[in-house]
């Protein structure tokens, strides 16, 4: 049986995360185009390994989350946000996305936060039931806040409490 480890990134695990986030691209859940040769780095001035757990499926990195403040102001500080989750195509069915959003639960509450959200696109139905199964509600919607691929999409504010 597969062992699953959730750990936070490591400088090392730059160039494996850039694979993944380009692996798992789609207009899904992406609101920008797919990047292209030359690659920015994953990590960078607003989010560095500190801010990403990464999930190891028998050693290998196949998933990750990142967590980052919705907005800089002081009087926002007791809130995190999901700003990114990836899990690779072969590792789904695993559990990998559920471990990933209850450990940055946890990191969140660790943190001393009191909120986390998340945004995430109306048409990512798999995305939206997760979320809802590990107790985020909907707390907002922009209708038609994206056009992706030929269609307009929602853009849904989803949120719980720690």
């Amino acid at each position: 049986m597969p062992v699953l480890h959730i750990r936070t990134a490591l400088p090392d695990d730059e160039d494996e995360l850039g694979r993944l986030d380009r692996a798992t691209w789609s207009y899904q859940h992406a609101v920008r185009p797919r990047d292209q040769p030359p690659y920015e780095p994953f990590f960078g001035d607003r989010f560095g390994p500190r801010d990403h757990l990464v999930a190891e499926l028998d050693g290998r990195i196949v998933g990750y989350v990142r967590l980052g403040f919705p907005t800089p102001l002081v009087s926002n500080a007791h809130v995190r946000q999901i700003q990114g989750l990836a899990v690779a195509h072969e590792a789904r069915g695993n559990g990998v996305g559920r471990a990933l959003i209850r450990a940055v639960i946890a990191e969140a509450r660790r943190q001393g936060a009191l909120r986390i959200s998340l945004r995430v696109l109306g048409h990512n139905t798999p995305a939206r039931k997760l979320y809802e199964s590990e107790g985020f509600v909907i707390e907002g919607v922009q209708p038609g806040e994206f056009y992706l691929d030929g269609e307009y999409v929602d853009d849904v504010l989803m949120g719980r409490g720690l």
